[in-house]
């Protein structure tokens, strides 16, 4: 699907942009200028509620396009932190929307694209809405066709499943036994 989306972008309107971890993509209130998509690394979208509290909306890994809904808005309505080293593909609005009126092929991709990620939105909402680690973890495979990440990734799968990676942890053992 990525590739669908940027294949169909003119290398002339690609340009490459490298994020150490923990570097700003844009704050919230910024003018939204491009359309990004992660290239390698993971960045991702965060609020904050009135109390300060820091909530992620969006996790975004290698082949994920990132703050979809902006591009029909005037300005970010959060951060883009990135939590690794990442590198981001970045297409001009106005040429992303250009593209979008222009090819059929484009905008039809971008569609699927956009139809999978409220179906991965979806999902996510019902896996946290399940009580147990076993339950949260069970989802996620039956999604995932039953692969488990390996060591490095499953602390990241246990922040997107709502556990701690030590639940998780205690929960994939328990599985082997």
């Amino acid at each position: 699907m990525f590739e669908a989306l940027t294949s169909r972008i003119p290398d002339t309107e690609l340009r490459s942009r490298k994020l150490a971890q923990g570097a700003w993509l844009f704050h919230q209130g910024d003018q939204v200028r491009s359309m990004f998509f992660v290239l390698a690394g993971s960045v991702e979208l965060v609020r904050h509620s009135p109390e300060g509290k820091p909530v992620i909306l969006q996790r975004a890994g290698r082949g994920a396009t990132l703050a979809e809904a902006s591009l029909f808005s005037d300005s970010y309505h959060c951060d883009a932190i990135a939590t690794e080293i990442s590198e981001m593909a970045e297409v001009p609005r106005s040429s992303f929307l250009e593209l979008i009126t222009s090819d059929p092929e484009f905008a039809s991709a971008w569609m699927e694209h956009l139809a999978r990620q409220v179906q991965s939105a979806r999902l996510r909402a019902e896996i946290l809405t399940l009580k147990t680690v076993a339950q949260r973890l069970d989802a996620w495979l039956a999604f995932a066709g039953g692969v488990l990440p390996e060591r490095g990734g499953r602390s990241r799968l246990a922040h997107q499943i709502g556990v701690s990676p030590e639940a998780l942890y205690r929960e994939i053992a328990r599985r082997k036994q």
